[in-house]
């Protein structure tokens, strides 16, 4: 499985933006795509939520890759 590091820039990011910046998705609406067929989980939890808010010490997980969000 692939772990990708992502540092925020801000307070949080959007679930869809996150997948695109860890290059899971090719847009931010593919990021939605996959969140809505149920491809992605937050914590180990599966995630419906295309615009969640994700902070640092959050970890994604879709189509065997990790994200791992990390403090600015």
């Amino acid at each position: 499985m692939e772990t990708i590091q992502i540092q925020l820039k801000g307070d949080y990011v959007r679930l869809c933006d996150l997948l695109k910046l860890a290059g899971i998705a090719d847009s931010g609406a593919r990021g939605k795509h996959l969140v809505a067929e149920g491809a992605v989980t937050v914590d180990g939890q599966p995630e419906s939520r295309k615009t969640a808010k994700i902070r640092a010490g959050q970890t994604v997980q879709c189509h065997g890759r990790t994200v791992v969000v990390t403090p600015a």
